[in-house]
């Protein structure tokens, strides 16, 4: 088994070995993985952090020894907090890293940094502190900086903030904590899910006060929610279907 972890900024991983196949998720710095295949100028790779398997370009990763690998494995994650910070690499350049970089590499880069660094497990009243930081960033498929983010790249990378790990893609994530009854019983920081026409979970987004959601629609924006599910004021319509909310944590 060979490792690797993510030297660069924000990197694409995709479907199938190729520059044009579908991205269906990003690694940002300091993530690792194990990999899985060697095709040419690609690999594929089992992310560390959410299982998630993919492929991505060799030129875009570096790769570590399995000592490393269960160094970072074992080690409480140590996370960029600051919408975008710098790292200073040993020939003193520059390399900008976004929220929820992970920083427990930097010694094996000699890597320097000087930003905010957030670790452990935080109370769930803290989940929204960290959502709102995302507000207004763009929609991008499987996106998981404020540069460009999807739905549960969102809930994903706002619970990761707070030392808590969930899966990739909305579907995914459903499958995890407890499923409450009622709206009523919701708590700021459950997981709200939305499936569409043919009962597919593809949407999420994360209670507030107030019967209010937090979710990516267009950008990281925050709208009305109720039984039937999101309200969007601008559009003054349902705009998602309401699945069920899950208590994660």
């Amino acid at each position: 088994m060979q490792y690797g972890i993510c030297h660069l900024s924000i990197v694409p991983i995709r479907f199938s070995a190729s520059d044009q196949s579908e991205m269906v998720s990003q690694l940002l710095y300091g993530e690792h993985f194990k990999i899985l295949e060697e095709r040419g100028k690609w690999s594929r790779i089992r992310v560390a952090f959410d299982q998630l398997e993919a492929w991505i370009d060799n030129k875009q990763f570096l790769k570590i020894d399995e000592e490393q690998y269960h160094d970072l494995e074992e080690g409480e994650l140590k996370l960029s907090a600051d919408l975008f910070s710098y790292i200073t690499d040993a020939k003193k350049h520059l390399v900008a890293v976004p929220l929820g970089a992970v920083l427990n590499s930097l010694y094996f880069f000699q890597h320097k940094f000087d930003g905010e660094v957030t670790s452990g497990k935080k109370k769930k009243n803290e989940l929204l502190n960290s959502a709102l930081l995302y507000l207004n960033s763009p929609y991008c498929w499987r996106g998981r900086s404020p540069l460009g983010i999807d739905a549960a790249g969102l809930t994903q990378m706002v619970y990761k903030l707070n030392g808590h790990r969930i899966k990739r893609t909305p579907a995914e994530q459903a499958t995890q904590g407890l499923a409450l009854s009622f709206i009523e019983e919701s708590e700021p920081g459950d997981l709200a899910f939305f499936d569409n026409n043919e009962g597919i979970i593809e949407h999420v987004g994360i209670m507030m006060q107030d019967n209010y959601i937090i979710h990516v629609d267009g950008m990281v924006r925050i709208d009305r929610i109720d039984h039937s599910g999101i309200f969007n004021v601008d559009q003054k319509r349902h705009t998602h279907q309401l699945r069920v909310i899950k208590k994660i944590i």
